[in-house]
């Protein structure tokens, strides 16, 4: 068997893509990396911008930008030429639900890049392991309780506190297994997932036989995911956990590299697995607890996106997890505007638009015989 040096590793050297003919053709097949973070930057600057003109009240898209630098710099958008009802559209309804879907979609992306490299599994998200489980058992039990200790943020602050306890069951559990491993990990997070599931469907069944269906429509409503509800107080900190989180993770991307090529190899390199796998999951735990808590349960996004931005860097999470937070981003936002406009005036949840798209892409890449893993074709 011949050993395996840090040449082998992606991120550890410029070798990080695949050798041979067909390695090369799709090494030419890609565009160079500061040029679609220039794109895709700039791509998702335009879709937050179409996203606010799209609604029952139509918006130029100029204007939006005028409204926005008057707001924040009065004179800055120049001669007011537009209504104070349209102002209020774009500033208070519309701007803070566009953000919010960047920023939820970004950080559900970057969880999912860290958790399937993490774990070497393809199928790894946030749901895999009860978080979301979590997050959504604590914002049921908020509901059917009736508890407001928190004013408005009483069901956001339940969900995180969902998160953060289906987070350290499955952490005990894996512990008692005998260690963070990836099998002993995904193995406790599926059983807190059921049992999550199954708690919440328990208290929306009691609900519903109780006579309190509003309460039981909520709850499925949440469990889908929707930014109807998305205020500015609701933006800045799950913005500032996304972009720190983000910041922490791909800072740790060549000892993700590392884990990609084998545990035996990563420890070579100087890798502690124990406590690796303990500070990223402890973060990715973290980021999904402050997303879930303010979008609800949307899923495919942190299992979708990660395949799709590999497709276009290849498997080096320097390159994955930035162009995964970028195209996340811009995934969800549009998944937002036809969830609004599909039935309008009615609203669908985004988790069946998530899911409507997630499971073709799935169905494409396997048509196209192309394998769903996290280390790349060597």
């Amino acid at each position: 068997m011949t050993a395996t040096t840090s040449r082998d590793v992606p991120g550890l050297t410029d070798t990080a893509e695949p050798r041979g003919r067909s390695g090369r053709t799709r090494r030419r097949l890609r565009p160079p990396f500061w040029l679609l973070l220039v794109l895709l930057t700039a791509g998702l600057l335009v879709t937050l911008t179409t996203a606010v003109t799209i609604g029952p009240v139509g918006i130029p898209f100029l204007q939006v930008w005028q409204i926005v630098a008057d707001r924040i710099q009065p004179g800055l958008g120049g001669e007011v030429t537009w209504t104070p009802i349209r102002e209020q559209i774009v500033w208070d309804l519309r701007m803070p639900r566009v953000l919010l879907g960047a920023v939820v979609g970004a950080g559900l992306a970057v969880v999912g890049a860290t958790l399937q490299a993490l774990v070497r599994n393809p199928l790894a998200d946030p749901y895999v392991f009860g978080i979301t489980s979590g997050a959504s058992t604590g914002a049921t039990a908020l509901l059917a309780l009736g508890i407001a200790a928190f004013g408005s943020a009483s069901l956001s602050v339940a969900a995180f506190g969902g998160a953060v306890l289906a987070f350290v069951l499955v952490l005990v559990l894996a512990g008692a297994a005998g260690g963070l491993a990836p099998a002993r990990l995904i193995l406790a997070g599926l059983t807190v997932a059921y049992t999550m599931s199954a708690l919440t469907s328990l208290m929306i069944f009691l609900a519903s036989t109780a006579g309190q269906s509003s309460i039981a429509e909520t709850v499925l409503f949440w469990l889908l995911g929707g930014l109807g509800g998305a205020r500015w107080s609701h933006v800045l900190i799950p913005g500032l956990v996304a972009v720190v989180g983000t910041a922490l993770v791909t800072m740790q991307a060549r000892s993700l590299n590392a884990l990609l090529v084998g545990e035996e190899t990563a420890a070579t390199l100087g890798v502690n697995l124990g406590r690796f796998r303990l500070q990223m999951f402890t973060l990715t735990a973290l980021m999904t607890g402050v997303m879930v808590a303010v979008s609800g349960g949307i899923g495919f996004v942190g299992l979708m996106v990660p395949h799709a931005v590999r497709l276009l860097v290849g498997s080096d999470n320097r390159r994955v997890l930035p162009v995964s937070m970028l195209l996340g981003a811009i995934f969800l936002v549009w998944a937002d505007v036809v969830a609004r406009i599909v039935v309008a005036p009615q609203e669908l949840p985004i988790g069946i638009i998530t899911a409507l798209v997630g499971a073709p892409f799935f169905v494409a890449i396997m048509r196209s015989k192309r394998r769903l893993n996290v280390v790349g074709e060597r």
